[in-house]
């Protein structure tokens, strides 16, 4: 490998659980963004609904302790033969991927808290342990609610589509430095 050294084991499981939840996250919540409404309220697309719910906190908590273990263990640096433009361009997309891996269900969450049904459809991870909303949109004037329920879900779709686009980018950057560049950066985060 040269200069740098791989991801430690624990970043390396994080960083691959996170990537494979988003991935099954993405396509949940675009086959439930095709449904019509007339069968958002069928139990089947809320069993798609409620997983898609319960895999954005999964994810929300693994990258809390994603960034707790980067916070107490260096990742190890590019290689010294990538152009600076090219380290930088690096670190704004992992800042970006960071951000929108953290605003996505916490921007879903709020979202369903202001949902106006949310108090009569209760929560719970993969339907077994009960998740509570976040309670002051939950106690909010309908009208207000209604309004805050559609903009936060304005948010975490724009969110979404930010995230599409960086993790393309982060794929797209990690290929080209591994098969066209000959730079074995893909094994740095390979077991």
């Amino acid at each position: 490998m040269e200069d740098g050294g791989s991801y430690t084991g624990v970043a390396m499981l994080l960083h691959w659980v996170i990537a494979l939840l988003i991935i099954a996250n993405i396509a949940l919540g675009l086959s439930a963004a095709l449904l019509p409404p007339s069968i958002l309220s069928d139990t089947g697309a809320r069993v798609v609904i409620d997983t898609h719910k319960s895999i954005g906190i999964t994810v929300l908590g693994l990258a809390i302790l994603r960034v707790l273990w980067r916070l107490t263990h260096r990742p190890p640096p590019l290689p010294s033969v990538f152009p600076g433009w090219e380290k930088a361009m690096a670190h704004v997309a992992h800042i970006a991927l960071y951000v929108l891996i953290f605003a996505l269900p916490l921007s879903g969450w709020m979202h369903d808290s202001a949902w106006s049904a949310a108090a009569s459809h209760p929560m719970y991870l993969f339907g077994l342990v009960p998740w509570p909303r976040i309670g002051f949109l939950m106690h909010l004037d309908p009208a207000l609610k209604e309004q805050l329920h559609t903009q936060l879900g304005t948010l975490h779709t724009a969110c979404g589509y930010a995230l599409y686009a960086v993790l393309a980018l982060h794929i797209l950057g990690a290929l080209k430095h591994q098969w066209i560049d000959r730079h074995p950066v893909l094994e740095r985060m390979l077991p």
